[in-house]
């Protein structure tokens, strides 16, 4: 299918503009909020609208069912390259994708070869987000420096990084089943971007609070994904990503409510 010219300057401009905003939010605001929002369905409803819009809603539905699962991979991903960067600079970026890549791709081969329901998919990640916040329980919080990253390098790379991965991953969808399109759709497209240029411009330890955080926020993207799985094919696409939204947004903000009460509640404690 010949994808028309619109639909592909909507999805550069789509993704440049989501990479953009998490580089504001991280040099100017925290760390920690860029690493919860990482896990917001940014990447993924970009990645499955356009599945949905140049193939079919119906198959963007069933690729959503192995997106639920396929979030466990993403979760690799940043374990792998959490272990590879940890040096500042180029070094510390090639050797962060090469491993966190390696990790990704090793977990996708297994997942892909899994027949996921959407109970089965949707408990596999939960269970990789309990698994990865214990594991990086010790990882310190360190905030990124603001130090305004727009010159036209930082912008040519933002744009050539989220852009090229979104092409791929809709490219690859017209010739590859459900179960490797629904993974790949979980791929941090909006993260991973943000990751490097974040590496190349603060170094590697505001690069860990941002993976630290990141499977915590990871419960908007199961709810956005199941949403989907259940009502593109019925809904249509408007409606369903609207839903999706609706839905992500919801878990996000009961998350950070649940936190504030239990750090107030663990400040009560210390106090008394």
């Amino acid at each position: 299918m010949d994808v028309p010219v619109l639909w592909q300057l909507a999805k550069l401009l789509v993704s440049i503009g989501v990479v953009l905003g998490l580089s504001i939010i991280a040099e100017r605001v925290s760390t920690r909020v860029a690493g919860l929002l990482s896990g917001y369905p940014l990447g993924t409803a970009i990645a499955l609208f356009f599945i949905g819009l140049e193939l079919s809603p119906e198959f963007a539905a069933d690729s959503a069912v192995h997106t639920l699962a396929g979030f466990t991979a993403t979760l690799a991903l940043g374990g792998g390259y959490l272990l590879g960067a940890r040096r500042d600079g180029l070094v510390g970026v090639l050797r962060g994708t090469a491993t966190g890549l390696a990790a990704w791709l090793a977990t996708s081969l297994v997942l892909t070869s899994i027949p996921f329901t959407r109970i089965s998919g949707t408990l596999t990640t939960l269970v990789a987000i309990v698994v990865f916040t214990w594991l990086y329980r010790r990882v310190p919080d360190v905030k990124a420096s603001p130090k305004g990253g727009f010159s036209w390098p930082a912008l040519a790379l933002r744009a050539g990084l989220a852009a090229g991965i979104i092409f791929l991953i809709t490219g690859l969808a017209h010739v590859m089943p459900a179960a490797w399109t629904g993974v790949m759709a979980a791929f941090p497209v909006t993260m991973y971007p943000f990751l490097v240029i974040l590496h190349l411009t603060q170094g590697a330890a505001p690069v860990a609070t941002v993976i630290k955080h990141y499977p915590a926020g990871l419960g908007s993207l199961v709810c956005y994904a199941l949403v989907v799985s259940l009502t593109y094919a019925t809904l249509g696409l408007w409606p369903g990503t609207l839903l999706g939204f609706a839905a992500a947004t919801a878990w996000l903000l009961a998350w950070t409510r649940a936190q504030q009460w239990w750090q107030q509640r663990a400040l009560d404690r210390a106090r008394s």
